[in-house]
Parts: structure tokens; sequence; C-alpha cells
């Protein structure tokens, strides 16, 4: 009874399969049940050792106390215990669910004696700090149903285990980690000319531009693809047909939980939103679809898709755009560098060392040795990074 899959009893009970509604009745206090149960061992392991005993002293004398014990021992161990237990831990649903249907009436037969025992053991248990009724919930942590999910095997097809997986990772990760950053947001400025305006809806492979006056901090709305027919006329751009037909836009914090964002999209009707910061500039831009794609898997092509940021080289090394996402990076390699901090490559570099370099430098970042290829600026452009041998603080 006590080795029963409790979660796998509650599917049953809902099959509407009787043994589990059985069983499910007597484990709602298994205190009782292990009152009933110890009461009915009890009675009968004394009762056999009382009977044995007067008969082996009829038998043997005074000897057969000490034969009554040793064999009643091991017919009991035998017999009794270890080789019914040790079934039924193997085997629960099949001793468990036909004996509820003898341990169901037995309960309520020996209510008033099971009732009594467990008055007295429950009330010791109180008096050392423990409380019966406490913890019999169970509830599942997110870290034990990821065991669950992993351990599950053939059951569940490993698609499908790890969209599970990526659905109980958006809780450890917010927007600032899927993001597009503000330097590779694509959209149209309305201060630039007709001409370049219309070449970047002609070059766009996005559904919605963000829409800004003079600098990317200004955005003023988002213009829906499906709508570029109405700004279209004879003579080319209709301005005021463009600002007309914008959607306003749609601006949250920073450090917003993936999963919070999901649903703010969902019952807003929203499928885009600008990231800014507590001083309410722009940090990048995030779209429905950048969060799916953290459930799923990708299912769209990207220009910024990872194959054109990471090049793999003949020692096993690899060549990184500085610009690479973290993340990005760790899915496709299969590697572990720090996420918590800064979303780029070459952010996590800088950060690590705490100043811009003067030129070409090493240094090791949890056991990951980095080697600085190009510098453009203040960024960093290239990196080799060798893969994890063993982890270790950093050097540079």
């Amino acid at each position: 009874m006590m080795s029963l899959n409790r979660y796998r009893l509650k599917h049953l009970r809902q099959q509407k399969h009787r043994g589990a509604r059985r069983a499910s009745e007597l484990l709602q206090r298994p205190d009782r049940l292990i009152g009933l149960i110890l009461i009915g061992n009890n009675l009968v392991n004394i009762l056999a050792s009382a009977i044995a005993t007067v008969l082996a002293i009829r038998l043997w004398g005074d000897a057969g106390i000490a034969i009554a014990t040793i064999a009643l021992t091991l017919v009991i161990l035998i017999f009794a215990e270890i080789t019914p237990k040790t079934l039924a831990a193997l085997r629960p649903e099949r001793i468990a669910f036909p004996a509820s249907v003898i341990l169901l009436p037995l309960m309520k037969v020996m209510y008033p004696v099971v009732w009594a025992v467990n008055f007295v053991t429950n009330g010791l248990m109180r008096l050392l700090g423990t409380d019966p009724a406490a913890g019999q919930e169970e509830h599942l942590s997110s870290e034990e149903l990821r065991t669950i999910v992993n351990e599950a095997g053939p059951l569940i097809p490993s698609a499908h285990r790890g969209m599970l997986l990526n659905i109980l990772d958006l809780e450890e990760m917010s927007v600032d980690d899927v993001m597009v950053p503000r330097n590779e947001v694509f959209g149209i400025d309305l201060d630039e000319d007709d001409d370049t305006i219309l070449r970047a809806l002609q070059t766009s492979t996005h559904t919605r531009l963000p829409v800004w006056r003079d600098d990317v901090n200004n955005i003023v709305g988002v213009l829906h693809m499906r709508n570029l027919s109405r700004i279209l006329d004879r003579q080319g751009l209709d301005r005021a047909a463009l600002e007309r037909e914008m959607d306003p836009p749609y601006f949250i914090p920073e450090g917003t939980p993936l999963h919070t964002q999901l649903l703010h999209f969902q019952r807003n009707k929203l499928r885009l939103a600008i990231v800014v910061d507590e001083y309410g500039d722009v940090m990048g831009i995030v779209a429905l679809e950048d969060i799916l794609e953290e459930i799923v898997g990708e299912f769209t092509s990207k220009l910024s898709d990872t194959g054109d940021s990471i090049f793999p080289q003949r020692d096993g090394s690899h060549l990184i755009t500085g610009g690479a996402n973290i993340r990005d990076v760790n899915k496709a390699l299969n590697w572990d560098l720090p996420t918590d901090g800064p979303k780029t490559l070459s952010g996590l570099i800088l950060e690590y060392l705490e100043s811009f370099p003067d030129g070409n430098v090493c240094l090791r970042i949890d056991g990951y040795q980095l080697e600085v290829l190009e510098l453009q600026g203040n960024v960093v452009q290239s990196v080799r990074v060798s893969h994890p041998r063993r982890s270790g603080t950093r050097t540079n």
C-alpha cells in the first residue's frame, strides 16, 4: 500500500478504477491504515508465538521454548515478512488493489480499536514535536518535476520531454535573455527619406517593425507588414498613412520573467514588446516568437542564426563572434558559460577583465579558454574559445 505511486494512483482513480479508488480511500489517513495493518500483524504473530510455545513445551519440555523461538522466527521472517513484503514492494498494484477489498471493510469493523490506538500514538507524536496530520499533502517542486520528466524514458518522446523541460526553464529566464539588443534592432526611422524607408520595407524579413523618430529610444509605434499596401500609393510612400496604420508601442521593464511576459502577450493580444531600463531607454525588443522558440526550439530561419556566429576549428576550438548570445552558444555547443551576468560573449569578457583591453588577451572563465582575436573600439568582435577541461577561476 505504501509503495503505490501516488500520481499513478490519482490517474487510475480518475479512470474509475475500483482498486485504485479503494486504495486511495485507505491512504487518505495513512496513520489509520498503518494502525489497522499492525494491529492484525502483531495479533497474528503474538498468537502464533503463544501457540508454538505451548506446543513446543508439551513436545520437548523446557527446551521447547528455545526451539519454538528459533523455528518461529525463521518461519515468520521468511514466509510472513521478507518474501511477501518484497513481492508487494516490487508489484504494489497487483497486491494492494486486491488487498484493499479486505482492508476497507476491516477498517470499518475495527475502527474503534484503530481510533483508540491512533489517539495514543498521535498524542505521543505531538509530545515529540511532530504533527501526524501535517505533511500528508504531496506537492512536486519544479526540480522534482524536472527529475520525473527526465526519468520518464520512452514513456515521453524526447522532443516532448525537451519542451516540458524548457517550460520549466522559463521561470529562471527573463526577457533580457532572449531580446534582440538595441544595436541589432531593425526598424524604420521616420527622419529618413522616402527611398531609405521603402528600401527598409522591401528588405525586411520581419512581420512587425518598430518605428521611431531620430533615435531608437524614441519609438512611436509598430508597423505590421500586412498593412504595407495601405501605406503605398502611386507616388510611393504615404507618410500620413504610415503613421495612421502604426500600432501603439508596448513597453515592458527589463528583467521581466519570460513566463510572465508570455501571459502578458496572451492577455493583451500582442506579439512584440519594447524592453526599457529604469530610465526609459530602450534595451531591445522581444517578440512572442522568441519566447515560443525557447519552448519548442527554432522553427524559423533567422539572419542572426548561431551558424553565422560559431565556426568550429580543426583543433577543437571555436571562433565565435563577440556579439553572440551566451545562451545560444551554450545551447549550440552544450557548454556552461555563465549566463547570470552579461548576455553576449563580448560583455562577458569585458566584465571579467574589468577594463577595455589594449590588444589581444587570453583569459579563463569557469574552465573555458578565451582568446580575444579582434577588437573594434570598445567591443570584442571575435573570440577563440577552447573546450572546457577543468573548472577554475578566471585568469588573464
